[in-house]
């Protein structure tokens, strides 16, 4: 066992997105705030690709130099848990529980259909989703919520694929804003997308929320400075933190590890989201 004193967190994604994503900082301080009572470190190694995260697992155990790893981001189709389980590092997964890791929960479903749904209250008919990758658990589990709640009420979904990145929200809000029969309303899957989109809209002089709805996820201080402040999926990204901290304890004092799941998103109404025009 190793005895560094650090957990082990590598994000797999181009560094200028971590740099702009309120998401994970606030992620990150909830861990380490609750590490630094037990005299524990979080080791944060910023890599670009699948590769170089599993490499970066194999240098830590080779060497010791972590407690154990924290997994984020799970894939559809995910080789992590195997390639950690075959190195014997201990790791808690963030998302669902594989190989006989222990796991901090969150329901991707239930919050969408909330959130769909009070769209639908407010008589938005056509609304369509910009996603993070679709080779991540979460978004596959929301759009598969989307598509669902959408096609009970008889409404039109539509559901484009970005990468959390501001280009990516202008980029697709203004292709989807662009089409004949454009959305009434669009869910955006992080903060940084959505304002983006806001922009957009803005540019191409459709209002919001007039002739647009608006929905932000994650609801960082971003949202609520935005003008129109914007409505949001909201969640307690640092109690977040804290329960993934309280569940790695629990795996290094050896104990079953309680069974955790994230705070549920919830529906804050701002003035981003009105009736649907018409």
């Amino acid at each position: 066992m190793s005895t560094s004193g650090a957990i082990g967190l590598v994000l797999a994604r181009p560094p200028r997105l971590l740099g702009t994503e309120p998401f994970f900082m606030e992620f990150i301080a909830g861990i380490e705030q609750h590490l630094a009572d037990w005299e524990l470190s979080l080791l944060l190694h910023v890599v670009s690709t699948q590769d170089a995260e599993l490499a970066a697992y194999r240098r830590w155990a080779e060497h010791g130099l972590v407690e154990a790893a924290v997994v984020v981001n799970r894939l559809v189709h995910d080789e992590r848990p195997a390639v950690l389980a075959a190195l014997g590092l201990p790791a808690l997964l963030v998302g669902e529980p594989a190989l006989g890791f222990p796991a901090v929960r969150t329901d991707n479903a239930g919050p969408v259909h909330a959130a769909v749904g009070e769209l639908l209250r407010l008589g938005h008919r056509r609304i369509a989703r910009i996603t993070g990758p679709g080779t991540l658990v979460h978004t596959a589990e929301r759009s598969a919520a989307f598509t669902a709640a959408c096609a009970a009420a008889g409404a039109s979904a539509q559901l484009v694929e970005g990468d959390y990145s501001e280009e990516a929200g202008a980029k697709l809000t203004t292709r989807l804003l662009s089409a004949p029969e454009r959305p009434t309303a669009i869910l955006y899957d992080n903060d940084v997308m959505a304002l983006a989109g806001l922009a957009a809209a803005r540019e191409l002089g459709v209002a919001v929320p007039a002739e647009l709805s608006v929905v932000a996820w994650d609801d960082s201080t971003l949202c609520r400075l935005a003008s129109p402040a914007l409505t949001a999926m909201s969640v307690d990204v640092h109690r977040f933190g804290v329960l993934v901290a309280e569940s790695v304890l629990e795996l290094l004092d050896g104990d079953a590890v309680t069974e955790r799941w994230s705070p549920a998103a919830h529906y804050v109404p701002r003035g981003s989201t009105g009736p649907a025009a018409g």
